[in-house]
């Protein structure tokens, strides 16, 4: 399988790790040929081809400025600026930065990570603006929680429109272009999913029930060319709230593995895990601990295409940083570890005021069977003091969803020819000519939610 990432398991060379780590990447990818030239054990061999596809997201694309054109950027970005000020934030981990030949360079969203996880810095902001959707937006979320402790459970009817449109600079008009855009998979909270409308011609329909559902067009490219798709759904959530003296002391064994490179129950994670549930064996109560840990210890943070990342669930642990997915990753794993059930969920949060991106957890506790968990959204819960926000998401989701995966690093139906631009999880899409797939600086995608209405009163029709 091209996008096999569990390849990534295998260290590096320590001469090719030194110059990747050193930002030296023309000459990394040199010394990768060479030894692929000659004998290599196989399982090294896939380890340096695998690399040979993901170096290169670590180049001055993903991190464009120099360590003066970002302290200049923080200047005229926020008010009274100190000489320091970007050292004490890369110090904090506030600043996300590598080397690329030998010299720092800093993330193209350091300034939005700064402003998103750093209050004081929001205050500081020169151009600040009343931030109305973001209001919006906690209130919709605080709303949601008294309404499904009220009634229990909440169903509602979701329109979407997604689109994917490649860059002019990319274009290659003519040409036959493949095209996925993910679209909801069936699940338990996930029904009654229709097509509505899309253009050009739908290629292929991937099953309901694969584990990361996509769309499919395969055409010759036109200018200015948009692929798009419009689909409905059903999505309902239902409240529970945990007892732990419910919680039986046997779990099943399902979805207990680990998952090569991400999903591994690494020394450094079990003196984690050990330390967090300090003795306690409630599958319940050790949930909630890694819970805990994750959303008042792990920092929301903006990362690198998680393709950069060697292992995501030691990344959050060492870093004690990292966005929605990173966070779910490390709630997977250490729930694994634990000998309690947890996979993957992701696709969009998904209303009229926000639609992006978004990845949580789910978790399985006999008799309850499976959870919800969102670790970021009960981070953020945590850090504005909304405690019963923080509460609610674990076991529970908002119904402004749309799940798109179950699982990370799964094929495609039909599959892809080419390396993806994010070959673990799939909510933008992605795109390939029939020689290269396409990296995601090179076509824009958006989602719109145009619908969302309770069906509550329509559950009998």
């Amino acid at each position: 399988m091209i996008n096999d990432i569990s390849w990534a398991k295998i260290p590096l060379p320590d001469d090719i790790l030194r110059l990747k780590n050193a930002g030296c990447l023309e000459e990394a990818k040199a010394a990768i040929g060479h030894m692929l030239s000659g004998y290599l054990p196989e399982c090294m061999r896939k380890r340096l081809e695998l690399e040979k596809e993901i170096i290169g997201i670590l180049d001055e694309n993903e991190y464009p400025y120099k360590k003066q054109e970002a302290a200049e950027l923080l200047s005229r970005t926020f008010s009274d600026v100190m000489e320091g000020e970007l050292d004490e934030l890369v110090r904090s981990s506030a600043a996300d930065w590598i080397y690329i030949n030998g010299e720092i360079h800093f993330h193209k969203l350091f300034l939005d990570n700064i402003i998103k996880t750093r209050p004081d810095y929001q205050m500081r902001l020169k151009a600040g603006e009343e931030d109305d959707a973001g209001i919006l937006r906690q209130k919709m979320l605080n709303d949601n929680v008294s309404y499904m402790k009220e009634h229990g459970s909440r169903k509602a009817k979701i329109v979407i429109r997604a689109s994917i449109r490649i860059n002019k600079e990319s274009e290659r008009v003519g040409e036959m272009v493949r095209v996925h855009i993910p679209i909801p998979r069936k699940c338990r909270q996930v029904k009654d999913i229709q097509i509505l409308e899309a253009s050009p011609e739908i290629t292929a329909i991937a099953p309901e029930d694969a584990e990361q559902r996509t769309l499919c067009f395969e055409t010759e490219l036109k200018q200015d060319q948009e692929f798009y798709v419009r689909y409905s759904y059903l999505n309902t959530v239902d409240y529970v709230e945990v007892d732990p003296k419910k919680a039986a002391a046997a779990q099943p064994e399902f979805y207990t593995e680990e998952q090569a490179p991400h999903i591994l129950f690494t020394p450094f994670l079990k003196e984690i895990l050990e330390e967090i549930r300090e003795g306690e064996d409630n599958p319940a109560l050790v949930a909630r601990k890694i819970y805990d840990f994750i959303t008042t210890r792990v920092k929301y943070s903006f990362v690198r295409e998680y393709a950069g990342l060697d292992n995501i669930s030691e990344y959050a642990a060492k870093n004690l940083k990292g966005d929605c997915g990173v966070q779910a990753i490390l709630f997977i794993t250490l729930c694994r570890m634990a000998g309690i059930p947890a996979r993957w969920q992701s696709g969009l949060h998904a209303s009229q005021v926000y639609t992006g991106c978004h990845d949580w957890a789910e978790f399985y506790i006999e008799p309850y069977g499976w959870l919800y968990a969102d670790p970021s959204f009960g981070g953020s819960a945590y850090r504005m003091g909304q405690v019963d926000r923080w509460n609610y998401y674990f076991g529970n989701l908002d119904i402004y969803r749309m799940a798109a995966n179950g699982g990370t690093q799964s094929e495609f139906i039909p599959p892809r020819k080419y390396f993806r631009a994010d070959p673990i999880d799939n909510q933008r899409g992605e795109v390939e000519y029939e020689d290269r797939g396409l990296s995601f600086l090179e076509f824009q995608a958006e989602q719109v939610t145009e619908l969302i209405e309770d069906w509550q009163d329509k559950t009998n029709e």
